[in-house]
């Protein structure tokens, strides 16, 4: 990866004191096109910035978390999960002295690439996707950051810098090969900064207890049932209720939710800052250069979190609404795909212009069909199906 420094080094003021193991935005491998420099803002704040104004984020307010956005409600859409994420990632960055713009910056970009209803609509694609090298939201975020994006007249893609791009493909860990040319300049083997490592940490709190509370408040989940099986949940619950015994019950469970949500930031804080007095790294290339993260969960917290996933597996995930609107879904998209394959004169005249030339060329087609179909909200997907096979599917479950 050909890369370009594009401001000099000292020519803004920067009072925030990192650590010394912080990514440092004076020491960015810049991005891949040159640019003039930002003198009010950093490399990694403008980043953020690029996010946030990008036509992916703003498709996030209306695709599925948990809960199929098809209607007004109180439970999160990838939007509002991607804004708890980012202020989760903010506050531990602040607290560790790291870069909080480049930590937003990964989380508000860590689901760009999701389809229409969330993980549903990734298993849908990736089977549609099988002969065409498959489909996974972690890699259409990469590509939509690096090319499908098209706001500048330069070049595609945001233009985002070596550090935030790194951050986005390897916040969950190293990527195992082969790589494509979306990862291949990123080094994919090591672990990335922990301003990334944070986003990562942010997410799994984020939707564990966000999930809880949209499941109690959809009925999905029953409060007995979580009281029961879930002793973090107990606990933290037999506290609220005693210190607030007069409150309703949706106003304690709230409390409870946010309170385990602070329990578990906490312990990020305090085993982070154990794992960083054993390595002490002193640089985010020596961060890379360890075998193993540094914000992470003590091993009791990691435990219960892994209960929790297990518990939301099997009763909110699994549950027969749920699975009644997954399988709506999958077959909104399946249809579309097959449709648009087949018909290549159904897709808007936009979209016609991206295809291949050679009609036998499948593969590219194939792509340029996913891209748009994966750009589509909830709703998008339910009025094109509607569109092309006559009537509006069914959308309650």
């Amino acid at each position: 990866m050909s890369l370009a420094m594009q401001q000099n080094k000292n020519d803004r003021p920067d009072n925030r004191a990192l650590a010394p193991y912080a990514t440092h935005w004076q020491n960015s491998r810049g991005r891949i096109y040159d640019e003039p420099s930002a003198h009010e803002r950093t490399p990694f704040q403008r980043d953020r910035d690029r996010i946030i104004h990008s036509d992916a984020f703003r498709r996030l307010q209306y695709k599925t978390q948990v809960i199929i956005n098809i209607e007004q409600g109180d439970f999160r859409t990838r939007l509002t999960h991607t804004l708890e994420v980012a202020q989760l990632t903010r506050s531990i960055c602040r607290a560790m002295s790291l870069d909080e713009d480049l930590g937003e910056a990964v989380a508000l970009a860590h689901d760009l690439g999701h389809p229409p209803f969330g993980h549903a609509g990734e298993d849908a694609l990736n089977r549609c996707m099988k002969d065409f090298g498959g489909f996974y939201h972690n890699d259409q975020t990469l590509h939509i950051l690096r090319d499908l994006e098209c706001r500048y007249g330069a070049f595609d893609g945001l233009n985002l810098t070596w550090e935030a791009l790194e951050g986005i493909a390897k916040h969950n860990g190293p990527v195992e090969g082969p790589y494509d040319d979306l990862i291949a300049d990123l080094e994919p083997n090591t672990w990335c900064g922990l301003e990334a490592q944070a986003a990562a940490l942010a997410d799994d709190i984020a939707y564990n207890h966000h999930d809880l509370d949209d499941g109690l408040s959809t009925n999905n989940l029953h409060l007995d049932e979580v009281i029961a099986s879930l002793p973090q949940f107990s606990r933290v619950w037999e506290e609220v209720t005693a210190t607030f015994p007069k409150a309703d019950q949706r106003r304690q469970v709230k409390e409870t939710i946010s309170r385990m949500i602070g329990r578990q930031v906490k312990d990020v804080l305090s085993n982070s800052e154990l794992l960083l007095a054993r390595h002490n790294p002193q640089s985010a290339e020596e961060v890379r250069a360890l075998a193993m993260p540094v914000v992470a969960f003590s091993d009791e917290v990691q435990e219960e979190n892994k209960q929790v996933k297990a518990f939301l597996m099997d009763k909110l995930y699994r549950h027969y609404k749920v699975n009644r609107m997954v399988f709506k879904a999958q077959r909104v998209l399946e249809d579309l795909f097959e449709a648009f394959m087949n018909h290549r004169r159904t897709l808007p005249d936009e979209i016609q212009a991206k295809l291949p030339k050679e009609k036998e060329d499948m593969t590219a087609r194939a792509v340029v069909v996913c891209n748009y179909i994966s750009s589509l909200t909830d709703r998008a997907a339910f009025m094109e199906h509607s569109r092309l096979y006559g009537s509006a599917m069914q959308l309650t479950s």
